[in-house]
């Protein structure tokens, strides 16, 4: 007599249903009070006044006006599409951010390579590199007045000491105030870019230079194969970040000339700060920050989008 021995049913894969689709998870509530106390601060700080700016552009709000605000729909908007200073300012805050990020990085990238050599004292200049960042954009611009200052200034007393002239006023010239205050945005601004890039260094592989070394490969082509590859990325955030803040930038430029001489410097922030708060047009100078609040989206969008493509493509 044979015994007929049962078949086990088939085993599920574990976390499956019977129809093959994956349990939902549960929505575990009490994470949102663990996030709340971030929440709150970026939600009444940034979202609520941004929401708040952009219903004022649609209004003819003004300060010291009695009668009460209209809502004026897009008529600020038509306005500033034809207001040739805004979009002078707006050039000139183009050429702002791309003059000063641009040397920001190359300069950067220099003195993070050299940081990142085996150098006597070398914490002592990491510490030294990083000052600019440490100061306040107010001192900042402060000092560089007295940098500038044309009577007796550093830098024209430097200039009549080697026989070079001296007490040219840089920061009230047509011709030299916008590249005076880069020249501030460069300095103040570069240390950032530094400790960004100098991480990266520290991050590569020493073998992957010992290896291209062994093999007889220049400093250029080590750099050009192994270093650069790996910082590729963090330059490139950290070139993106810096656009957006130098185009933001205010202070530095507002201690330093304040838009002058002749508008030379009026950066688009300079202009909408002026629009409310010289001039009382609030709707208009909240229209100038939607304008520029979208702009810096958008860039921001393509940027991040190349870089997802570009993390797909890999």
């Amino acid at each position: 007599m044979t015994s007929v021995t049962e078949a086990s049913p088939p085993r599920r894969p574990a976390g499956r249903t019977p129809g093959g689709a994956r349990p939902r998870r549960a929505v575990d509530h009490g994470a949102w009070f663990l996030v709340l106390p971030a929440l709150l601060p970026i939600l009444v700080l940034s979202v609520g006044p941004l929401l708040y700016g952009i219903l004022l552009a649609f209004t003819d709000a003004q300060s010291g006006r009695t009668e009460p605000t209209q809502w004026i729909g897009g008529l600020n908007f038509r306005d500033l599409l034809h207001d040739t200073l805004f979009w002078e300012s707006f050039r000139i805050g183009l050429v702002w951010a791309v003059g000063v990020t641009v040397p920001q990085l190359l300069l950067a990238l220099g003195l993070a390579l050299l940081l990142n050599q085996d150098l006597r004292l070398r914490w002592l200049a990491r510490a030294l590199a990083i000052i600019p960042w440490a100061m306040p954009e107010v001192v900042v611009g402060i000092m560089w007045r007295l940098v500038y200052n044309p009577d007796a200034g550093i830098l024209n007393e430097t200039l009549r000491d080697i026989g070079l002239g001296g007490g040219r006023d840089w920061l009230s010239g047509l011709a030299t105030a916008l590249p005076a205050v880069i020249v501030v945005g460069v300095w103040a601004g570069m240390p950032q870019t530094t400790v960004a890039l100098l991480a990266g260094l520290q991050n590569t592989p020493r073998e992957l230079h010992e290896a291209a070394a062994v093999d007889g490969a220049s400093a250029w082509r080590r750099f050009r194969t192994v270093t650069w590859p790996a910082l590729r990325p963090i330059a490139l955030a950290i070139t993106a970040l810096n656009l957006i803040w130098n185009f933001n930038s205010f202070a530095l430029v507002y201690v330093l000339t304040s838009g002058g001489p002749g508008g030379r410097t009026r950066l688009p922030m300079l202009f909408a700060y002026e629009e409310a708060f010289r001039y009382g047009q609030f709707g208009y100078a909240a229209a100038m920050g939607c304008v520029m609040v979208a702009v810096i989206s958008i860039a921001l969008a393509v940027f991040l989008a190349g870089r997802l493509r570009g993390g797909d493509d890999a």
